[in-house]
């Protein structure tokens, strides 16, 4: 007998729809249909709400009834009201002012009692399994995890408009229950970034268990009037089973496949085709462009800042540029009199979108800045360089098709950070770099330059 279990159950159409393909698919086994309903919903189905409502919307689509046992239940088999959709109103395991287990805050999730908490219990555990167990039975071993879990949760940063993921965390307790399948559809963000998802990513990369990965950069495509930046994907895992993946690419009416280990590079490379060139271009060994951009608020100087008609260094701000003073840069100091590269840390595009054409920008505004300046976090600078002709073709570089091609292989949301350069190389700056000389140098072929020119824009000096 097969167990499927939702650990994060909204309106139950997983279970609904597992329901329906085992009452179809035991006719032979269990020739009593309404013998059948009963085994199938009391032995074989369960999951756990998410809220008080949604255990009740998942009863009445499995049961017919927010009470399992009740007159209009079509599953006879329960005693208790929950069924196997359980559900409870938990507070969150504060440690200080955030949630030990979640990270929620105090001061927002400390609510009265006709409010929802928002506490996952699947994920507010030290020991899952025993907590299964409680709510299902000890003899309870799920063969089947399948869920689309909730993807983050407010932390209270960005003036309340900041959140910590959440999703990953439901997928490394599934795996501690280890059923023989698992499948959940999440964001993809995980792939390339995202807060406190670095040690998830190189888990998954590692995991030959995952099987299949259906990706969709437009979630759109997966979700009609979605919209989740950097789209959504769902994989299959498999415990008894491991080996290579087979990574699908769901994008603008085409469907891109192909068989291999997720691996290859310490970020995931979504799409089939890109991956060919970046492994072309890695094999030159050239140094990574990533070092020579800065960190996060490179002067210390945050985004609100706005320059003034006065100072000592000129101010490059997204509020308006202008003049600050020597006390107010904290940190880069070592970056104020050379010569650098600006760079805006917001995409031009939300990822995913592109122009009429199907291409994308990808990087916004780029500037040289010279000796004398600095900026705020709204910016990266990218540099030090001994001469003003430097810093201009590294500008330059960055405005080719080939470095914008390289930083959207990994870009998934607006953010761009060093990370976001990991495949771009660098080069010799003491000369000028185009497209063509570019191409030539990592011998790219004719459909690798078409598939590049097809999906960036060109982008010249002055246009941002």
């Amino acid at each position: 007998m097969v167990r499927f279990l939702d650990p994060c159950t909204k309106s139950g159409v997983f279970l609904c729809e597992i329901t329906s393909r085992l009452t179809d698919g035991l006719v032979s086994e269990i020739p009593d249909l309404h013998e059948r309903v009963d085994h199938v919903r009391t032995k074989q189905v369960s999951g756990i709400g998410i809220t008080h409502f949604t255990s009740l919307l998942a009863r009445r689509s499995l049961y017919c009834s927010k009470h399992a046992p009740g007159d209009y239940s079509i599953a006879t088999g329960f005693a208790g009201d929950d069924g196997n959709i359980w559900f409870e109103r938990l507070e969150h395991r504060n440690t200080g002012t955030l949630c030990q287990y979640c990270g929620a805050p105090r001061a927002i999730f400390d609510r009265d009692e006709d409010l929802e908490t928002h506490i996952y219990e699947f994920i507010h555990t030290d020991n899952v399994k025993a907590r299964v167990a409680e709510l299902f039975g000890d003899d309870m071993q799920f063969d089947v995890i399948v869920s689309n879990p909730p993807y983050q949760l407010n932390d209270g940063g960005g003036a309340g408009s900041s959140a910590t993921p959440l999703y990953h965390r439901f997928i490394e307790q599934a795996k501690r229950l280890e059923p023989r399948y698992l499948l959940m559809i999440v964001p993809s963000k995980w792939f390339s970034g995202g807060k406190g998802l670095d040690d998830f990513r190189a888990t998954m990369l590692s995991d030959r268990r995952i099987r299949s990965i259906v990706d969709y950069p437009n979630s759109r495509d997966a979700f009609d009037g979605v919209d989740v930046a950097g789209g959504v994907m769902y994989f299959l895992w498999n415990r008894d089973n491991p080996g290579t993946c087979i990574v699908e690419t769901k994008a603008s009416g085409e469907s891109i496949v192909a068989e291999r280990s997720l691996d290859e590079h310490n970020v995931f490379v979504r799409d089939n085709r890109v991956l060919s060139i970046v492994t072309k271009v890695q094999a030159h060994g050239d140094k990574p462009f990533s070092a020579l951009v800065s960190a996060r608020r490179p002067f210390g100087i945050n985004s609100a800042h706005e320059g003034n008609t006065t100072g000592d260094f000129y101010l490059y701000a997204s509020r308006g540029d202008g003049w600050i003073s020597r006390g107010e840069v904290t940190k880069g100091t070592e970056l104020i009199d050379k010569w650098k590269v600006l760079l805006s840390k917001t995409s031009s595009e939300h990822a995913g979108q592109t122009n009429k054409s199907g291409q994308k920008r990808v990087l916004s505004r780029i500037e040289v800045m010279p000796p004398g300046s600095v900026a705020t976090e709204s910016y990266l600078v990218v540099g030090p360089f001994t001469a003003k002709h430097e810093a201009a073709h590294a500008a330059e570089y960055l405005r080719t098709r080939f470095s914008r091609f390289l930083v959207s292989a990994i870009l998934l949301t607006q953010n761009i950070t060093r990370r976001s350069f990991a495949f771009v190389p660098s080069q010799d700056f003491s000369k000028s770099w185009v497209d063509e000389a570019l191409y030539e140098k990592y011998g790219l072929t004719s459909g690798e330059i078409d598939f590049i020119e097809s999906t960036i824009r060109p982008m010249v000096a002055g246009a941002n």
